[in-house]
């Protein structure tokens, strides 16, 4: 019982040793992340008060449509 215990987890040890896909995703979310962190640190200032002059506009539409509604 117990010598058939070891051979069923010896064998899925050396399946999943061998299955590389999940480390490999785990690769490329750490890259994206990585690029996506840089991105944001370059255009932080300019995106950022981009964003907000357009939430502002979208806003100030907004309310003058429902004043003169």
């Amino acid at each position: 019982m117990l010598t058939k215990l070891y051979v069923h987890s010896k064998l899925a040890m050396e399946a999943f040793k061998e299955d590389q896909r999940g480390v490999t995703a785990i690769e490329y979310a750490i890259i994206g992340v990585s690029i996506s962190a840089v991105v944001l640190l370059m255009f932080n200032g300019t995106l950022k008060d981009a964003l907000t002059g357009a939430m502002t506009t979208i806003s100030k539409n907004i309310t003058s449509a429902n004043v003169t509604s």
